[in-house]
């Protein structure tokens, strides 16, 4: 029996929003600063003027507060509007313990499959399980602002 870290789970989550692919991805994306939680999810206790996504392979997001300082998220891997994106994620922990985010926008019927997937829980090792955990209920909350935004 080894003792390696074996995989841990990637979250998946999955919404339809109401809206063509092209606009979902532009909301997630370039409109996220209007929906994001940032009172219940951000890196710095200041005031938070904007959140920025650069939409561009090696792109940052970040959030930007009042005092002019900056908070990264990640960094954009794969830019192909409006079927995905990829980013590194990394708040509140360095650009060496990253994890994955993959954002697919599918149409289905009248609106847009929204998938996510956050990968790479592994880098945590023992804690793992339990970053993960926190995640998995913290998108729950997240999709759910997103979904309001577009849905209503």
């Amino acid at each position: 029996m080894s003792s390696m870290q074996t995989g841990v789970e990637p979250i998946q989550k999955s919404i339809v929003v109401s809206c063509p692919p092209q606009r979902a991805f532009e909301v997630f994306t370039r409109e996220i600063g209007s929906w994001w939680p940032i009172h219940e999810f951000r890196l710095a206790d200041k005031e938070i003027t904007e959140v920025v996504f650069e939409e561009k392979v090696g792109g940052r997001i970040f959030e930007r507060h009042a005092d002019g300082s900056e908070d990264e998220w990640g960094h954009v891997l794969a830019w192909e509007p409006p079927g995905r994106f990829v980013m590194s994620w990394f708040p509140t922990r360095t650009e060496t313990d990253t994890t994955e985010l993959e954002v697919r926008f599918t149409p289905e019927g009248e609106g847009t499959r929204v998938e996510l997937d956050h990968r790479g829980w592994e880098i945590f090792g023992a804690e793992a399980e339990k970053t993960r955990e926190g995640y998995d209920s913290g998108w729950n909350t997240v999709l759910g602002y997103y979904d309001r935004k577009l849905n209503g």
